[in-house]
C-alpha cells in the first residue's frame, strides 16, 4: 500500500518513515513541498503521489505559544487539517488523522472514553477540537486518533529535555499532580500500520470513526522523568534526582489536563493491536538514545 504522511520532520512523521518496507510504501511530505497552509500543496501532493491513505500527523504543536497565536494554531490545526481530509475525499482515499488528549478538561477522575464530552481549555486545545470536527465532516472514511504524552528520539519533547537537564544540574523540577500516559511515537506508528491495514482488507467500513491510542498503563510527570533518569542512568547516562511539584509551582500560559488519562479498549477490539506498557517505551527510548 502507498502511504502519504503529511509532514517530514516532527515525531510521529519521522515514526511512520519507519514503516517503510515491502508492504508499505511510506512517503513523508512536508513543507515546502506540502503547506497546511497552502490548500493548493495539499491537493498536489496527494495528486503526484496518489496514495492508497493518507496520514496526517502534522499540526502547530506550541501549546503555550498558541495562546497568543490563536489565528495560526487554528488555521493549522483546524484548517489545514480539513484541507487533508477534503482532498483525500475529492481523491477518494482514507484518512487516519492524529489528535490529542487536550481536547478534555482533565476533571474526571478515571480515563477518558470516546463517548466523554470534550471540553478543551487551551487555544491548543480548541484548534485540534476543532480539527476533528472538521475532518469528520469533510471525510466520512476517516480514523481519528487521539494520543498523548508523546515522545521519541527525534524532535522536541519531554525525555529529551530531561536528559538534557540531567547533564546540567543534580536536581530537577517536575510536576507531579498530572497524570497520563507516556506513549513512545515508535508504538504509534505501529498502531497506525495495524489501522492501515484494517482499511485495506476490511470492505465494511468498521475501522471508521474516533479512537483512543495510548501506550498502557499511566503515571505522572514526575516519575516519568524518574524512569527516564534511572534507564539513563543504567545505560551509564545523565542523571538527576526527582523533586516532585505542585502545577500551581509550574505556571504556563496554557492549562494542562490534570487528567490525560485515554481509555484504549475501543481501538485494541477494533484494529487488534494493544501498544505495550509505557515503561517498555522508556527502555527503548532510552537504548536507541543511550546505545552501548
Amino acid at each position: 500500500m502507498r502511504i502519504l504522511v503529511i509532514g517530514r520532520d516532527g515525531q510521529l512523521a519521522r515514526a511512520l518513515a519507519q514503516l517503510n518496507s515491502d508492504a508499505l510504501s511510506v512517503r513523508c511530505v512536508g513543507r515546502p513541498e506540502l503547506d497546511l497552509l497552502d490548500r493548493d500543496t495539499i491537493g498536489a501532493a496527494i495528486t503526484n503521489y496518489s496514495p492508497d491513505v493518507v496520514i496526517n500527523p502534522a499540526a502547530y504543536t506550541a501549546v503555550d505559544k498558541a495562546e497568543s497565536e490563536q489565528d495560526l494554531a487554528f488555521a493549522v490545526n483546524r484548517d489545514g487539517a480539513e484541507h487533508v481530509a477534503a482532498a483525500a475525499k475529492l481523491a477518494g482515499i482514507p484518512l487516519v488523522h492524529i489528535s490529542t488528549d487536550y481536547v478534555f478538561d482533565g476533571h474526571k477522575t478515571s480515563p477518558y472514553v470516546e463517548t466523554d464530552t470534550p471540553d478543551p481549555q487551551s487555544v491548543y486545545g480548541c484548534s485540534k477540537l476543532a480539527g476533528e470536527k472538521a475532518v469528520a465532516r469533510a471525510n466520512p472514511d476517516h480514523v481519528i486518533l487521539r494520543t498523548a504524552w508523546v515522545y521519541s528520539p527525534w524532535g522536541h519533547n519531554f525525555a529529551k529535555t530531561m536528559l538534557r537537564l540531567a547533564g546540567e544540574r543534580e536536581v530537577v523540577r517536575v510536576v507531579a499532580d498530572q497524570h497520563g500516559t507516556p506513549t513512545y511515537a515508535p508504538y504509534i506508528a505501529d498502531a497506525v500500520a495495524a489501522v492501515v491495514n484494517s482499511i485495506r482488507t476490511r470492505s465494511n467500513g468498521d475501522w471508521r470513526g474516533l479512537f483512543h491510542l495510548t501506550n498502557e498503563g499511566d503515571t505522572s510527570w514526575a516519575d516519568f522523568a524518574a524512569a527516564v533518569f534511572e534507564h539513563s542512568r543504567q545505560r551509564g547516562g545523565p542523571w538527576a534526582r526527582v523533586e516532585p511539584i505542585a502545577t500551581k509551582d509550574y505556571p504556563t500560559p496554557a492549562k494542562r489536563p490534570t487528567n490525560s488519562r485515554l481509555d484504549t479498549t475501543l481501538f485494541s477490539q477494533t484494529f487488534g493491536y494493544a501498544p505495550p506498557h509505557w515503561r517498555e517505551g522508556v527502555r527503548r527510548f532510552s537504548e536507541t538514545m543511550l546505545p552501548r
